[in-house]
């Protein structure tokens, strides 16, 4: 019979810390920051409330933060089945950490540019400083979706080999990270790609994050427990 530890629910806490504030800020706070493709309309909203910008670069810092979080408590549940595969899937997690704090605290600038957008000092200038900035913010978040795609294939087909949690789960993951992936790719290089295809992985960090809180992970195959063998005294021999 297999034994559960509150201690292994903390990787259930990590998934669904990164599923709340990845989709509050992607589907909530971004739309009303950011207008796809319109710079000018970017930069009035921006101006127009400032706080909701602030409020986008804290919420992908804390992001980068659970992030680092969600890759240590993964790699410490996994390493078993494979340490070096979990140690390049933590560097994965930390270097889109890394790209992503990289590419909010970049947005700052946005704020200087939209406020002198809106004083009408000199539009043409700081339209282009805005796009730049627009661009490269988009960039490097791209990038850390790449690290992200590459970092969550080796975590999932170890948690896959690991039994951790059941198959089908592990599967709906790994199997629904690469069309992200395939977006990801497509869309640094400049194509369009229909975004309904990366769906399916929306809902999953919720879903395991939900599970692992419920159920635990087992002692025998999760890295956060403390083992204690002990050896029986044999007398007579």
């Amino acid at each position: 019979m297999r034994h559960f530890i509150n201690g292994s629910k903390v990787l259930g806490i990590a998934f669904l810390l990164q599923f709340i504030t990845s989709f509050v800020n992607g589907v909530i706070i971004r739309p009303a920051v950011i207008v796809p493709g319109n710079i000018e309309a970017t930069l009035q909203q921006i101006a127009a409330n400032p706080t909701l910008l602030q409020i986008y670069i804290l919420l992908d810092l804390i992001t980068a933060l659970g992030i680092i979080f969600l890759g240590a408590m993964l790699f410490i549940t996994v390493r078993k089945e494979n340490e070096k595969a979990a140690l390049v899937g933590l560097g994965f997690y930390i270097l889109e950490a890394a790209l992503l704090a990289v590419s909010r605290t970049s947005a700052v600038s946005l704020l200087t540019s939209s406020q002198a957008y809106a004083a009408a000092g000199d539009p043409a200038t700081w339209l282009a400083m805005g796009q730049v900035t627009l661009e490269f913010v988009s960039f490097a978040g791209s990038m850390a979706m790449l690290a992200f795609c590459l970092g969550a294939i080796l975590f999932y087909y170890l948690l896959y080999r690991s039994r951790v949690v059941p198959a089908w789960l592990s599967l709906w993951g790994l199997i629904a990270v690469f069309p992200v992936l395939v977006a990801t790719l497509m869309v640094s290089f400049g194509y369009e790609f229909p975004m309904l295809l990366a769906l399916p992985y929306v809902p999953f960090e919720f879903a395991i994050g939900v599970w692992i809180l419920i159920k635990g992970v087992p002692e025998e195959t999760g890295g956060t427990r403390e083992a204690v063998q002990v050896k029986p005294q044999v007398v007579g021999t």
